[in-house]
């Protein structure tokens, strides 16, 4: 972060202040004080950091952002909201600097999006990247912050579970490009149908300058007819688009693709599998050239992606093919997922899945359909576990599909895999986080072939 006077600070967020002093640092934690920051004591619901505002000075902090009256003895700054003030910060920080930075947004898939465009600017540009889950209205200013003199160009991902949450994201980021991966099921609880999905991720374009350019999924049905003359609006996909990937072969668990873009085309291999991964290099690709990098330089940077955690990584362990994705799970990315399992080679393809949260009323029925769709791709056995899950098993036995079973608990549902499991056999693990469907692959990984 480039040095901001205390001053400055206070008129950017429509605050006051008692004494001038440099600040070197914004800083939201007191483990992670570094000298000369500024702490923002933050109110959550079941912290607020004003309590430890002395303590922040004590370790080396130049200065407090305040909006409640507490006893410190040192500089403050004092606002309306300090959460308010932190974004309204960032934006104004961001604002000092010329630089590339690409907003993506989307119901599924734009964490792995992020990582593929981050490896495609990164080629030609010095750029920095959204990390971990740095994605909100207090993640992502600290993103903001990273910008210094030498970046020139930021990757930077928006979530939102309500309507003017990307508002207010896109306002202080202020993209100079922007991208929306596709417009699902994800927080219809909060947003009423897919059409509020689709009016919330268009929120992005309130910090998009006119006339820049927005990257759309031509393949979604929610995305596909969106026009507005303000805005360079330009599809991608796999059955439409001005970026277009065809000749799509999976095999040794990559990808192999061509781009066909305004009369050229480009060969692409990517070290994942999944048509809902082409559709992320697709996009990645075309936000490379509209940063005007060069086609191989877009194409030698996707083959260097690394899937991150449990997103969607296959795992080879005793002769058998794992894939892990157990960091999300909404009815799309369940459907990528079974997709996914049944294009992949191996004897029995084996689906182990647990409850999606976060659907409320539509939640029976997301999960109905989500069996149901599985016994339409053709797997072999499918293992539930969570009270959620029992709507996918009825779903799958309804439409066909025989070897269904769903378990009261983990170690149940792991006897059974480790009974059927054989060599030669594919297993997709697909959950949303908060069900730890990882402790069911730690335990196969801890006693299968042994």
């Amino acid at each position: 972060m480039e040095l901001l006077r205390l001053s400055e600070i206070a008129d950017a967020c429509g605050g006051t202040f008692n004494n001038d002093c440099d600040i070197k640092g914004i800083c939201i934690d007191t483990r992670k004080i570094t000298k000369d920051c500024l702490f923002i004591c933050i109110k959550g619901e079941r912290f607020d950091a004003h309590q430890f505002a002395q303590e922040a000075l004590d370790k080396g902090a130049a200065a407090v952002m305040i909006h409640s009256d507490v006893s410190i003895d040192g500089n403050f700054v004092k606002v309306d909201d300090t959460s308010k003030a932190l974004l309204d910060l960032s934006g104004y920080y961001r604002s000092k600097f010329n630089l590339h930075l690409v907003g993506l947004t989307g119901s599924v898939g734009k964490t792995t999006t992020k990582e593929f465009t981050y490896l495609v600017v990164n080629a030609k540009y010095n750029a920095i990247k959204t990390l971990g889950n740095l994605n909100n209205e207090i993640g992502l200013p600290q993103m903001l912050f990273q910008i210094d003199r030498s970046t020139q160009a930021a990757v930077i991902e928006m979530g939102m579970n309500h309507f003017g949450e990307i508002h207010r994201l896109s306002t202080a980021a202020k993209p100079t490009i922007a991208l929306i991966t596709n417009v699902g099921s994800s927080h219809i609880e909060n947003l009423g149908s897919r059409e509020g999905i689709r009016k919330a991720k268009l929120e992005i374009l309130d910090g998009l300058e006119k006339g820049a350019t927005l990257l759309l999924n031509g393949d979604n049905d929610m995305l596909s007819g969106v026009v507005n003359e303000d805005y360079n609006i330009v599809f991608y996909g796999i059955e439409k688009g001005s970026f277009q990937a065809e000749n799509i072969e999976e095999k040794d668990g990559k990808t192999e693709f061509d781009i066909s873009y305004f009369g050229n085309s480009q060969k692409v291999v990517i070290p994942t599998i999944g048509v809902h991964n082409v559709y992320n290099a697709l996009a990645a690709f075309a936000v490379g050239y509209y940063l005007d990098i060069d086609a191989q330089l877009c194409a030698d940077a996707l083959s260097e992606y690394v899937p991150e955690g449990m997103r969607q990584k296959s795992v080879s362990h005793g002769g058998v093919t794992f894939i892990e994705d157990c960091y999300n799970a909404s009815p799309d990315s369940m459907k990528a997922a079974m997709t996914t399992l049944a294009n992949t080679k191996g004897n029995k393809k084996i689906a182990v899945l647990s409850d999606m949260l976060e659907l409320g009323d539509y939640s029976e029925q997301a999960h109905t359909d989500v069996g149901r769709m599985a016994a339409d791709t053709g797997i072999d056995y499918l293992l539930a576990t969570g009270e959620k899950s029992r709507f996918i098993v009825n779903g799958a036995k309804e439409n066909g599909l025989k070897n269904v079973f769903h378990f009261d608990s983990k170690e149940e549902l792991t006897e059974k895999l480790l009974e059927i499991l054989e060599v030669g056999d594919t297993v997709a693990f697909k959950a949303s986080r908060g069900m730890k469907l990882e402790d069911v692959i730690h335990s196969v990984y801890d006693r299968w072939g042994k």
